[in-house]
């Protein structure tokens, strides 16, 4: 009977951690930012295909965003070291503001982050959370088209 019941619990575990996929097998960005949610501590591994809408570039980081505010509650933000674009821009043949626009599938793993709201840069308590695929490697983006 305990058994039973274990195997019972293993199957609704393994249900409930499903992620749709598309026909090619990618994970949309609406679908990455439900598993994230609802898996918090690991998030779920794949690889996501999304429609760059906004970029943002700083000295240390890079941004690509699945949707034009990256506040929006749909978006999946791709996150990566401002000094791997160079190469990344040399496997793609396209410069970073010409993947604007562009269907991008991307292996990771999505995560939820908690975004704190800074005054004179301290914390104010205040806080929303996005999605983020940390790459680290060009050879993880490639274009889905």
């Amino acid at each position: 009977m305990r058994l039973l019941i274990a195997l019972a619990m293993a199957a609704m575990l393994a249900a409930c951690s499903t992620v749709p996929r598309n026909t090619q097998g990618w994970i949309e960005p609406v679908d990455a930012v439900r598993a994230a949610n609802d898996d918090p501590l690991n998030g779920v591994r794949g690889h996501f295909v999304l429609t760059v809408k906004a970029l943002n570039s700083y000295s240390d980081r890079t941004f690509l965003n699945s949707e034009r505010d990256y506040r929006d509650q749909r978006n999946l933000t791709v996150k990566m070291p401002t000094s791997m674009v160079p190469s990344l821009e040399q496997r793609l043949g396209v410069g970073l503001q010409g993947l604007k626009n562009r269907r991008l599938v991307v292996l990771g793993v999505a995560k939820r982050v908690r975004i704190d709201f800074l005054a004179d840069g301290r914390p104010t308590g205040k806080y929303y959370y996005q999605t983020h695929v940390q790459v680290d490697s060009p050879t993880q983006v490639s274009f889905a088209d």
